[in-house]
């Protein structure tokens, strides 16, 4: 497919990929802020941010590093530093139809649901996993964390089948090592068991490929999939690579500063992007074409130092003197599809 992005043409694969505006909402987050003490004063990692998830749906967060998607992954997971503030809410569906508020969750409150409700899958597998503790045991754990009179047997059946669902090879041999005893691709798919074991109804992926080979990725992203559509998972599916969302996401955020810049289906966002960032993130994305790659000046600003206004505009080739007198709005492009620009 060819792409216009503001006077540059970038080819990028898009699958179509349809959200159905039916589906239940299992997650939904409205001008959801993080505040965190630092020494030049409080900082915003995550500002103002409204999302939504449905079950059975992967959204993909996109942004530079430093954009705040960890960040917002971390406050679903409620693992935030000591010091933190927490306004906005964030409701999580219950099984029951009910919904449970994140945002005033104690930290008791917290165990129920990490893990068992919400898990997430980290970057690196080698500095989340015990590295003295076999894989089988590490799993184990995760299972008994919610489930602590659960008889031995349910539970080897429970660890065997998590292994089973992430593609894991004679299980009961791997249950057996030691982490540095796996490869990578396999280390990943522990961590994806230990995720799954729990049977969770939000899954987290926080850049889960970024130190595979390109074939071990392709198989970590379809086993995601597969498991999404399996499992009727919900997938928050953190990452910088727009070629990943464009083959995983059924919607996609993008993320600038600590706020969504633009969000929508990922068809139209990935062929018609509307913010600058996210046109700016295309043109510098390689491709098959031969073309010269085009990457944004300048680096994201330090959140001690945004501007009052859009915090894109010092790198914006179209900033005029009204970008910087306030943050811009949401502005529709359809009713799925939305950007926070003026130039809308």
């Amino acid at each position: 497919m060819l792409l216009r992005a503001r006077g540059r043409f970038v080819v990028i694969k898009v699958e179509a990929r349809l959200y159905d505006s039916g589906m239940a909402e299992l997650l939904e987050l409205q001008s959801l802020t993080v505040e965190l003490p630092t020494a030049a004063g409080w900082v915003k990692p995550v500002n103002d941010v409204s999302l939504r998830i449905a079950a059975g749906e992967t959204l993909g967060l996109v942004g530079e590093s430093g954009s705040g998607k960890t960040m917002l992954s971390l406050t679903l997971m409620g693992l935030l530093p000591p010091g933190a503030r927490v306004s906005g809410e964030a409701r999580l569906a219950s099984k029951n139809g009910s919904a449970k508020s994140l945002t005033a969750l104690n930290e008791d409150g917290w165990r129920d649901v990490r893990g068992q409700e919400i898990a997430m899958i980290f970057q690196e597998p080698m500095t989340s996993l015990n590295p003295v503790m076999r894989i089988g045991a590490q799993i184990d754990e995760a299972i008994l964390a919610h489930e602590p009179n659960l008889a031995r047997d349910s539970l080897h059946r429970r660890l065997l089948t998590a292994m089973e669902h992430a593609a894991i090879p004679e299980p009961e041999i791997r249950a057996q090592q030691f982490p540095h005893q796996l490869s990578g691709g396999l280390r990943q798919r522990a961590m994806i068991a230990m995720a799954l074991a729990p049977w969770p109804k939000l899954l987290i992926a926080d850049e889960p490929t970024t130190a595979l080979d390109v074939t071990v990725q392709k198989q970590i992203l379809d086993l995601l999939d597969r498991l999404r559509r399996e499992l009727e998972l919900a997938l928050l599916f953190i990452t910088h690579d727009l070629a990943v969302v464009a083959n995983v996401a059924d919607r996609v955020a993008v993320m600038y500063a600590g706020r969504i810049v633009e969000q929508g289906p990922v068809r139209a966002v990935l062929t018609l992007p509307q913010h600058p960032y996210t046109q700016g993130l295309l043109a510098a994305s390689p491709t098959l074409e031969r073309r010269p790659l085009s990457p944004i000046p300048g680096t994201v600003p330090k959140l001690t130092e945004l501007p009052p206004g859009c915090a894109f505009s010092s790198r914006c080739p179209f900033r005029s003197a009204k970008c910087e007198q306030a943050v811009p709005e949401f502005r529709r492009v359809d009713a799925d599809h939305a950007a926070r620009c003026i130039l809308l």
